[in-house]
């Protein structure tokens, strides 16, 4: 089994239903927010990724 693949599948999971809790229980000008917001949480995702992959290689 892989584990790099493992690690990516489970953070993946954690961010998309992190951010369907948030959007569904949102007021709508927070939901305004979280849209705005969308891309620095994705570039942050991201980094956090390359973190996880470096600690494991």
């Amino acid at each position: 089994m892989n584990i790099r693949s493992l690690v990516k599948g489970a953070a993946a999971g954690a961010i998309a239903g992190v951010a369907c809790y948030a959007f569904s229980n949102a007021r709508p000008m927070k939901k305004m927010n979280i849209k705005r917001d969308a891309g620095k949480t994705l570039k942050a995702a991201g980094h956090l990724l390359d973190d996880i992959k470096s600690v494991l290689m």
